[in-house]
């Protein structure tokens, strides 16, 4: 993948957020171990275009000015609650030799045939994993195909999915990725038809009671 590069201007104490936002640039902090924090703001677009690509574990060039460009993630970020337009995000500045801990997004490919075949359900335990990496060996997305998932039940574990090199999954290898279930079946239970030629109205009724006294009294006589 080719260099991400997102490029930035300081930002001083002074100028608002909402006057940035409504130049078309978003407001950003840059942190790290062992560096002083800054403030800068980023073109939206360009932010939009590259977060797009490298989520929170893509390695990202930023380019404060005209100085050299430093390696950053791009980590929390804030939405205007009414547009999900975002509003604000951290840089976390980083040290090449320095194995750094991030989550790491997964994308889920392929058809599996207990879905397309069977009308099952996936079902994903996991959209992303934590991860431990060199900043070179990160990657933006790890790709799970769920093509081996035939049969309603079968599994993906963690161990079974093509982690790229130099990549430290910190979570346990037989944890469940995704899986698929059966759909629940539609219980109709069909009312019963009733007969009504069985059915007798309070008249009915009451005209054969009444008749079976008529024909007690002619009995009698």
């Amino acid at each position: 993948m080719n260099n991400l590069i997102l490029n930035a201007e300081k930002r001083g104490e002074e100028i608002k957020a909402k006057t940035l936002l409504e130049n078309g640039k978003i407001p950003a902090v840059i942190y790290g171990h062992g560096f002083k924090n800054q403030n800068v703001s980023v073109p939206y677009l360009n932010f939009q275009k590259v977060y797009a690509q490298a989520g929170t574990s893509g390695l990202v060039d930023l380019v404060i000015g005209e100085e050299k460009p430093i390696k950053v993630l791009i980590q929390d970020f804030q939405l205007d609650p009414l547009t999900s337009k975002f509003t604000h995000f951290d840089l976390h500045q980083i040290k090449m030799d320095e194995k750094i801990k991030t989550d790491i997004k997964l994308v889920f490919i392929g058809e599996a045939p207990a879905i397309k075949e069977l009308g099952g359900t996936l079902v994903k335990s996991f959209s992303e994993l934590p991860a431990e990496a060199l900043p070179q060996d990160l990657v933006g997305e790890i790709v799970v195909d769920i093509s081996s998932l035939k049969n309603f039940g079968d599994v993906i574990h963690i161990k079974d999915i093509a982690i790229p090199a130099g990549i430290k999954i910190l979570a346990h290898g037989e944890d469940v990725v995704s899986t698929v279930m059966q759909p629940k079946a539609e219980e109709a239970v069909a009312a019963p038809v009733a007969d009504v030629s069985q059915i007798k109205t309070e008249a009915e009724e009451k005209r054969e009671k009444k008749a079976a006294e008529e024909a007690e009294k002619e009995e009698k006589k």
